[in-house]
């Protein structure tokens, strides 16, 4: 496969992309994580989402742990070259490590965040701990 759009991508400093996960069907944006070359190149190839964890420094292959893997319909890149957006159908439902639909369950009311979103499966069931 040709790999020169991994060339036309504004990587950071550390060599990553934020890639924002919009659910194909309800258009509810449900994550944002980071990729790398690496990510984004398995992404492409496995038509599922593989994101670069920040916090333990490896791929991470959406769903490992949890089973709520994301299968990618399409990929878009925005028009400075620097977002990347992956449209996906959530297995399972939970996107959230929470266990919610999605990551973007605190709203702003007057002055401090609201949970307005449920938990639809305790974190501890989905990652065993």
């Amino acid at each position: 496969m040709n790999e020169n759009y991994l060339d036309k991508i504004k990587w950071n400093e550390q060599g990553l992309v934020p890639a924002i996960a919009q659910d194909v069907n309800t258009g509810k944006v449900l994550m944002l994580a980071w990729m790398n070359r690496e990510a984004l190149q398995l992404t492409v190839q496995e038509k599922r989402a593989v994101y670069w964890s920040r916090s333990r420094a490896k791929l991470w292959f959406k769903g490992e742990e949890s089973g709520n893997v994301q299968h990618v319909t399409d990929i878009r890149l925005d028009c400075d070259n620097d977002v990347i957006l992956l449209m996906v159908e959530q297995i399972g439902g939970i996107a959230c490590h929470t266990g919610r639909n999605n990551c973007f369950f605190q709203q702003l009311q007057v002055d401090e965040w609201i949970k307005v979103e449920p938990v639809l499966k305790d974190p501890s069931i989905l990652y065993n701990k």
